[in-house]
């Protein structure tokens, strides 16, 4: 009933061509089979037969969604489509000639088979017609507009797969003010061949050539454009970024084609050449946890906190609370996420997680199904001095939002840990890892709950250091270079764990889905696959070379040694916790020491007495009581 009634106008325009297709067929091949005196002689019964018979076909073409396909967009699908409507009316001539007709009415076959198969090549053919003509029109007319003087000549790179979705978006007029010359290829199969009448001019390593040869002829390239398969290893990304920059050409890049986005132009930056191969997201998943749902997030204005805001309303939550402790911050969040438009009711709010009254009030009024406590403070050196401030955020903060997302009746409460948790050393991983202890007491004291009572997870996900975010390393490393250096790493040997914030978020989520799943592992602290380890120098000379400059030459690195908290390789599981494969692509779960409810209370009592006198000793006494693989080389 719902398909009835979307139907409009031109679905009815569709339906009358179609009626009209089917009734030319029908006279064309019973004239061509029974030209002359025959024809005449069985037009009268025809002519009876035929507004059955073309009623039927409308209902033929709509169940095969002939009637509600836009011509604009059409494609082999609805070639198939047309073959089986062609073919099912076919076989209702044959039943409605062999059966019906000729048995009790004529006395002979009627239609006959030659006039049957000659329908059928008809009836493609007119149902075909009109509608592939019109496709040709809005082709030829977009790619005419696409060429105007404002469309940028570009040459793209990448396998034939990945550019064919990038012209279909230019033809559709999804992606405008570009015109493709040409494609290189990493694949040797893709040469020689055209894509959408593009040609594939060669390999990554013609680029200079090509372009050459392109200004030669008058056709400048002004813009090189990457698609997903040219920053892969094999295709050498860093090459083609430096060739186009040394030619004076924009560079751009389409994002990931697997999320269900539209297709969009980006600029490369720098940090999108350092990725290892992004893990398969199942995104269907992801919609299905917070799709039509109430989402909070807390820290909500941070580069995690503010991703993760962006996916749960891509994936479709119904309503969204961001609760920030900065104004900027919250201020900025909300613009860009309204400015998205995404029809769900979006709300910021100022407060600090550490406001227990305030927290709980908000939580309770929301009611959320699910909540994402990411706020944090999280920079190693400053917590290193100023412990308590980590105590009051990472640790009490962390407590009030558990509390309150429980107290409220969450689906489930996901905080997002760090790798820094595993054998803490520093006063990050420490409160983090106290926090960590506590969701699992509060998820073991939710699963003693009497059966039938909805039961809230509350989990802790674990990951490195993501590209780009706040702080993070590599901002750090752009801002020396491009103020002429020295760039400055910590220590020769230093090695981090590194992945995108949309890669590290989509993890989080489908770490979510798994703890809320009907069947799973009983765990409740997961760890993000961070694949191989990157030398902290070794980033810094790839960054410097992707500039186009030379390390040492052009921009020295100076090495200031270790910060306090600081190990020289970060870890992703303890000794003494074991790995638990979970089935889930880039993610494991760890099964860390478990306190007791009852112990970790005591805890919390003793660093509030402790914070209140401003005692460091007690706190780190307390602390590694609580952790005793805690073993800070901080004073």
């Amino acid at each position: 009933m719902k398909r009835l009634s979307n139907l409009n106008s031109r679905n009815a325009l569709i339906a009358t061509h179609d009626a009209v297709a089917t009734a030319a067929a029908v006279l064309a091949s019973f004239y061509l089979r029974f030209e002359g005196e025959s024809f005449f002689d069985r037009l009268p019964l025809l002519l009876r037969i035929l507004p059955l018979f073309i009623a039927f076909s409308v209902v033929v073409c709509y169940v095969f969604n002939l009637t509600t396909t836009k011509w604009r967009f059409i494609s082999l699908p609805d070639a198939w489509n047309i073959l089986r409507v062609a073919t099912v009316l076919t076989l209702a001539l044959l039943v409605l000639d062999y059966i019906f007709v000729a048995p009790n009415v004529y006395g002979a076959f009627f239609l006959g088979k030659i006039t049957i198969v000659l329908y059928w090549f008809l009836e493609v053919f007119f149902l075909s017609a009109a509608r592939f003509a019109y496709r040709y029109f809005r082709y030829t007319r977009v790619r005419r507009h696409a060429r105007t003087e404002a469309a940028s000549p570009a040459l793209l790179i990448g396998r034939a797969a990945d550019a064919e979705i990038l012209l279909r978006a230019i033809e559709s007029g999804a992606v405008t003010r570009l015109w493709p010359l040409g494609l290189l290829s990493p694949s040797p199969a893709d040469r020689g061949q055209l894509i959408r009448n593009i040609p594939v001019l060669g390999g990554i390593d013609d680029i200079e050539d090509v372009i050459r040869d392109f200004a030669r002829r008058d056709k400048p390239i002004k813009r090189v454009v990457m698609t997903p398969s040219a920053f892969e290893p094999e295709a050498r990304p860093e090459a083609v970024l430096m060739r186009a920059r040394r030619l004076g050409l924009i560079v751009n890049r389409l994002p990931s084609l697997e999320s269900g986005e539209t297709p969009r132009l980006t600029p490369v930056a720098v940090e999108d050449l350092l990725l290892r191969p992004s893990e398969n997201i199942d995104y269907a998943r992801l919609e299905a946890l917070v799709k039509d749902k109430s989402v909070i997030v807390t820290g909500g204005g941070g580069s995690i906190g503010a991703e993760i805001c962006d996916r749960v309303l891509t994936f479709g939550a119904a309503r969204l609370l961001v609760i920030e402790n900065s104004e900027p911050a919250l201020y900025t969040v909300m613009e860009t996420l309204v400015a998205r438009q995404t029809g769900a009711a979006i709300e910021g709010r100022i407060a600090d997680i550490r406001d227990r009254a305030r927290v709980l009030r908000l939580m309770d009024g929301f009611r959320p199904d699910i909540v994402f406590h990411a706020a944090a403070l999280k920079h190693v050196p400053i917590l290193e001095r100023d412990w308590s401030e980590g105590v009051k955020t990472n640790i009490f903060g962390t407590v009030n939002v558990a509390d309150a997302a429980l107290a409220a009746g969450a689906e489930a409460m996901v905080m997002i840990s760090t790798d820094k948790a595993i054998e803490p050393v520093s006063m990050l991983g420490l409160t983090k890892r106290f926090a960590e202890m506590y969701c699992q007491a509060l998820d073991h004291d939710a699963a003693m709950q009497p059966p039938g009572k909805p039961r809230t997870r509350l989990i802790s996900v674990r990951f490195g250091n993501v590209l780009a975010s706040n702080g993070s390393v590599v901002p750090k490393f752009k801002a020396q270079i491009e103020a002429g250096g020295p760039v400055t790493v910590t220590h020769p040997d230093m090695v981090r764990y590194f992945m995108t914030i949309r890669e590290a978020c989509d993890l989080v989520l489908t770490a979510a889905t798994h703890a809320l799943a009907p069947v799973r592992a009983d765990v409740s602290v997961y760890v993000l696959n961070m694949g191989q380890p990157v030398r902290i120098v070794d980033l810094a000379e790839r960054m410097i070379r992707l500039s186009g400059l030379q390390p040492g030459h052009d921009i020295d690195i100076v090495f200031t040694g270790m910060r306090p908290g600081e190990r020289l390789n970060e870890i992703l599981f303890a000794v003494e916790e074991p790995a638990v494969d979970i089935g889930v692509a880039g993610i494991m779960a760890a099964k860390p020491n478990e306190p007791p409810m009852q112990s970790l209370r005591k805890w919390i009592a003793a660093l509030e007495q402790a914070i209140a006198r401003d005692d460091r000793a007690t706190i780190k006494a307390v602390l590694k009581d609580a952790v005793p693989e805690f073993g800070s080389s901080a004073a």
